[in-house]
């Protein structure tokens, strides 16, 4: 969503009056943010640069719910390349009659869907427009700091972790442009994939605030009619959060339990989703919330998935509900029942503390019918199980945290989050695994108060157990939740193709902001 541009010529504080803060909202604050007044605060970031005259409002807002679901701008590969740009720059956006002041990609509300084919090569010239960094690098690089220096993650992606590709380990300074280049190899899996901050210090912040897209390689399912021929929706799940004015400049905004104000998608507070009797459509849903699980239902409908985390499913699962991570990806195909309005929402979950609950979306099923078929049958899956014979090592990982005795009362500086008893450090290899290694990890969370999500970079894993049980389906995934209070999750991967260095943490972002995170190295010979 655009931003007003100020109608006076005139910027920063002494050219802004009154009336012009009081109707600009989220203005005000961004001036009482200011360096030297009054209210500014100790963590933050220098916006003197910024133009806060929003001008006169002209147009009244759209309605704060229930419109058409819009998608984000698609941007294709062309011979072989996807060649373009990002700025990451604040912007106004106006999410469920809220008008708020936010990091974002291309001053929208979330980032542009990229869709490129395996083989093929990502060029982006990423712009990094914030202003400077107001607050020093701290002591302790583990905590949260810095919130304008980024850089760019294709989450889910086999593809090299070294050099201008997908290296999380670069920092992204406020001021400059810089180039990522991120070949696929073609043999990638085809399916839908996101991209977004990676930068440790700033990332949590900067995915809270929607900087986050969707990235298709496209290709799957394309031999299934009743897939090929749906329609498509890209859905960027979220969590709004802010803080009384309307921004997230300090850490303590997102680190309460309950923080988050309201759910939506792709920058829009419950959407309507029309579909006619019998329809089938294939929804492409991201997990780009920032902390939470989402326990999503359908109203009176199946939610039929058919691909995890980029990679096809072996059968079609039909499900009442879904448990749905932060960073997890579900492809469900639905087909819609008699006219009538029905609720997509996200119910109560215990993941150790609430997990947010209300209305995504609206589907509207009307008109006349359609009638459609769901697939009998999926092709067969990209991977092959990994076989007892195949490995080479095992290794344990354990999550971990440390509370104030009195936790709801707790400040976040009081917690801590860490792997294998330590906290995160950039300058330190954690795990190092020989290239073609084939392995067995058992993610342990002694964590009593909450679930994790374990997440690692560069190769997909298949999950064998979760709290000692088999499963029957052994899913490949690249996130999966590890059950709090002495939960596992056994899992099998094969390190293949790229040397470097990448992570692992979780997918909370508040965990993984304050130290929840190891560095993994992949070495030849």
């Amino acid at each position: 969503m655009t931003g007003i541009r100020g109608a006076g010529g005139r910027t920063g504080p002494k050219g802004v009056s009154r009336r012009r803060l009081l109707n600009g909202g989220t203005v005000l604050g961004a001036y009482f943010l200011l360096p030297g007044h009054a209210g500014a605060q100790h963590q933050g970031h220098d916006h003197s640069k910024m133009n806060l005259d929003p001008g006169p409002i002209v147009q009244a807002a759209a309605a704060s719910m229930d419109q058409p679901l819009l998608e984000p701008e698609v941007r294709r590969s062309v011979n072989g390349v996807l060649n373009t740009t990002l700025s990451c720059r604040y912007a106004y956006k106006d999410i469920g009659g809220q008008r708020l002041y936010l990091r974002s990609y291309e001053g929208t509300s979330h980032g542009p869907t990229l869709r490129m084919k395996p083989g093929e090569t990502l060029k982006i010239r990423l712009s990094n427009d914030f202003p400077p960094n107001r607050d020093p690098m701290p002591k302790n690089m583990a905590l949260p700091h810095q919130f304008n220096n980024t850089n760019f993650h294709f989450h889910g992606a086999h593809c090299s972790p070294s050099g201008i590709a997908d290296n999380v380990m670069r920092s992204m300074v406020p001021g400059k442009k810089y180039d990522i280049e991120i070949t696929l190899p073609k043999d990638h899996t085809s399916g839908t994939y996101w991209y977004h901050p990676h930068h440790h210090g700033g990332a949590d912040v900067q995915i809270a605030s929607g900087m986050a897209g969707a990235l298709i390689v496209e290709g799957d399912f394309a031999g299934v009619p009743e897939i090929a021929n749906a329609k498509e929706h890209v859905m960027m799940m979220s969590q709004v959060v802010y803080d009384a004015f309307g921004m997230i400049e300090d850490f303590s905004t997102l680190f309460p339990e309950t923080a988050t104000r309201f759910l939506a998608i792709n920058g829009q507070r419950r959407p309507t989703i029309t579909m006619r009797p019998g329809e089938v459509q294939r929804w492409r849903l991201v997990g780009s919330q920032y902390q939470d699980d989402f326990f999503l239902e359908l109203e009176k409908h199946n939610l039929n998935v058919i691909a995890y985390d980029g990679i096809q499913l072996r059968s079609m699962q039909e499900l009442k509900t879904l448990l749905f991570a932060p960073g997890q990806r579900a492809d469900i195909l639905v087909q819609a029942g008699a006219p009538g309005t029905y609720e997509f929402r996200a119910l109560p979950y215990d993941q150790g503390h609430p997990s947010p609950v209300g209305p995504l979306a609206r589907l509207v099923v009307a008109g006349d019918p359609m009638p459609m078929k769901l697939p009998a049958a999926l092709p067969k899956p990209p991977f092959e199980d990994i076989k007892d014979s195949e490995l080479t090592g095992k290794r344990t990982v354990t999550f971990s945290a440390t509370a104030p005795e009195a936790d709801a009362a707790g400040h976040w500086q009081e917690f801590t989050f860490l792997v294998d008893g330590k906290a995160f450090d950039p300058g330190r290899i954690d795990q190092r695994v020989k290239l073609g290694a084939v392995e067995e990890w058992t993610i342990l969370n002694t964590h009593f108060h909450d679930d994790h999500v374990f997440h690692i970079h560069t190769n997909p894993f298949q999950v064998t157990q979760v709290n000692g049980q088999r499963q029957p389906d052994l899913l490949w995934r690249d996130s999966v939740i590890v059950p709090r209070n002495g939960g596992s999750v056994v899992f099998r991967s094969r390190f293949l193709d790229y040397t470097g260095v990448f992570m692992l943490h979780c997918h909370m972002m508040n965990h993984e902001e304050m130290g929840m995170m190891q560095t993994v190295e992949v070495y030849k010979d």
